[in-house]
C-alpha cells in the first residue's frame, strides 16, 4: 500500500510543476495576477477566474479520467452531451410543453432532466463500448455527431434564452457568499468521486479492469459492468458541466455550449499523469491537469493571442508538458543520472 502511494506522490511532481510554472509566467506576464479584490461582496481577480472558468472542464475531466482508465479510451462526446444537458433545461424553463410548464417547480424539473439525459447519454456510450464491444472512440463519435443536432431539436435551432432568476445563481453567486458558487459544485463533484473511489473497492475494480479486463473477469469482476458505469458517470459529469455553462450565459447555445471541450478534458487526463491506456489513475492529477489548461488559455489571453490562434499555441505547449511526461523522457532522465554516477564512482576509485 504504501508502494502504491508513493508511485502516485511521484506521478503528480510533473503535473504540479507545469502547473506552477504556468502560474509563475503568469505572474511574471502580470504582477497583479494573485492579487485579489472584493467588490459588491464579491471576490475578483485573474486567479479567481481561472478557479472559477475551469470549474466545468474539472467536472468533465473527472468524468473522463473513470473512463480512460477502465476502457482505456475516451468519451469524445461529452461537449455535445452538455449542449443537450443545456438546451433540455434551458427549454423546460423557458416554457417548454404546457404540462411541463404547469409542474410546481420547473427549476428543480429541468435540472433533474438535464441530469437524467446526461446519465442516459452515459448509458447509450456505456452500452455500446461494455456490452458490443465497440471502440470507445467510435461509439462516443455517434454521439460526438448527432448530439448537437439533438439539441439544435430542442431548441428549434435557436438560442433558447429563459427568465428565471434563480438559474443564475449556479453559474455565478449566491447572495452573501463571495465565491462563485461553481467551485463549490467542483469541490462536491471531486470530494464525492475521491469518497466513493476510496472508501470502497470501486476504484481498485477500476484500475483492475483496465490493466486486464479478461484477467479482472477470471477473478470474478464484471468487467463490463464496470466500464458502464464509467460511462454512465461520465455522462452524468457532463449534465452538470453543462448546466453550469448554460447558467452562466443565461440561455441555451446549442452550437457553442462545450465546444472542442472534450479535447480539454481528455488533455487535462494526459496532463494529470493518468494512462491513457487504462489502469492507473489519479483524480488529483486530473484536476490539477483541468487548472494547467484554465491557467494556460488565461496566459495566452493575457499575451493578446487572438481566439483563432489559441489552439496552436496551446497545443505547442500541452505537446512539452505531456513529452515530460512520457516514459521515453523518464528513461533518458534515469539514463543521464545512471551515467553520473558512475561517473561518480570512478572518480572515488581513482
Amino acid at each position: 500500500m504504501n508502494k502504491i502511494k508513493k508511485i502516485t506522490s511521484y506521478e503528480l511532481f510533473l503535473p504540479i510543476m507545469c502547473f506552477i510554472l504556468v502560474l509563475l509566467i503568469n505572474v511574471i506576464k502580470t504582477p497583479t495576477f494573485f492579487e485579489v479584490s472584493i467588490k459588491n461582496g464579491v471576490f475578483y481577480g485573474y486567479i479567481i477566474d481561472v478557479i472559477n472558468r475551469a470549474s466545468e472542464l474539472v467536472i468533465l475531466a473527472v468524468g473522463m479520467t473513470l473512463v480512460v482508465a477502465s476502457s482505456g479510451g475516451t468519451d469524445i462526446s461529452v461537449g455535445a452531451v452538455m449542449s443537450v444537458a443545456a438546451a433540455l433545461c434551458c427549454y423546460i424553463l423557458a416554457g417548454g410543453q404546457q404540462t411541463i410548464n404547469a409542474y410546481q417547480n420547473p427549476y428543480v424539473l429541468g435540472i433533474l432532466l438535464a441530469l437524467v439525459v446526461g446519465v442516459v447519454c452515459g448509458c447509450f456510450n456505456g452500452f455500446l463500448v461494455a456490452k458490443m464491444k465497440i471502440q470507445p472512440m467510435v461509439a462516443t463519435l455517434i454521439l460526438f455527431t448527432a448530439g448537437r443536432g439533438i439539441a439544435q431539436l430542442i431548441t428549434k435551432g435557436q438560442i433558447t434564452y429563459i427568465r428565471v432568476e434563480n438559474y443564475k445563481l449556479l453559474g455565478a453567486n449566491i447572495p452573501g457568499i463571495p465565491l462563485p458558487t461553481t467551485i463549490f459544485v467542483v469541490v462536491i463533484v471531486v470530494l464525492i468521486t475521491n469518497i466513493v473511489l476510496k472508501k470502497t473497492a470501486l476504484g481498485l475494480y477500476i484500475q483492475s479492469v483496465g490493466i486486464n479486463a479478461k484477467a479482472s473477469r477470471l477473478v470474478g469482476l464484471k468487467s463490463s459492468r464496470i466500464i458502464f458505469l464509467t460511462y454512465v458517470f461520465c455522462g452524468l459529469c457532463a449534465g452538470i458541466a453543462g448546466l453550469m455553462a448554460s447558467s452562466r450565459i443565461y440561455s441555451a447555445d446549442a452550437n457553442n455550449i462545450g465546444l472542442n471541450m472534450e479535447l480539454d478534458a481528455i488533455l487535462a487526463v494526459a496532463l494529470g499523469g493518468n494512462s491513457l491506456s487504462g489502469g492507473k489513475f489519479t483524480l488529483l492529477g486530473s484536476v490539477i491537469g483541468a487548472y494547467t489548461i484554465q491557467a494556460l488559455t488565461t496566459t495566452l489571453y493575457a499575451m493578446s493571442v487572438s481566439a483563432d490562434q489559441l489552439p496552436v499555441y496551446k497545443a505547442i505547449v500541452v505537446v512539452i508538458i505531456v513529452s515530460l511526461q512520457s516514459k521515453e523522457f523518464k528513461k533518458i532522465v534515469r539514463g543521464l543520472k545512471d551515467k553520473k554516477a558512475d561517473g561518480r564512482k570512478e572518480e572515488q576509485v581513482a
